[in-house]
């Protein structure tokens, strides 16, 4: 369960933030390098993060050109391809949904004071 978490989401910046931990693990190891049973446990540590930060990367830089792969082959109708005719299926729905469930904007306090102090 936890493997289906960490790919979840976006992995690019899970492995940033996995490097930067096994990072400081490294630098916690090097502050402690006199204790060697707690300097092995800081580099045991900063060897499993910097080791998920990078498998993380890598299924990053996969995914991504998987789904450029799988874009590429999609027909320009649905992608909403080049030309200025066809706006694309994702537009589509958007245009028909936003302006259907739009509601109109609120207006913000400095419009109130505004407003207020114009008198209206």
């Amino acid at each position: 369960m936890a493997l289906q978490r960490m790919l979840s989401g976006d992995p690019s910046r899970s492995s940033k933030l996995y490097l930067a931990i096994g990072v400081i693990s490294l630098v916690k190891a090097i502050a402690v390098r006199n204790d060697s049973e707690r300097f092995r446990r800081e580099l045991v540590d900063a060897g499993l993060f910097l080791g998920v930060g990078l498998l993380l990367r890598q299924y990053s830089q996969i995914k991504a050109e998987k789904q450029a792969e799988l874009e590429a082959q999609l027909p320009d109708w649905v992608t909403g391809g080049t030309s200025g005719q066809s706006t694309g299926l994702r537009s589509r729905a958007k245009q028909r949904l936003g302006s259907e469930s739009e509601p109109a904007p609120e207006p913000s306090l400095t419009d109130r004071a505004r407003n207020v102090i114009a008198g209206r």
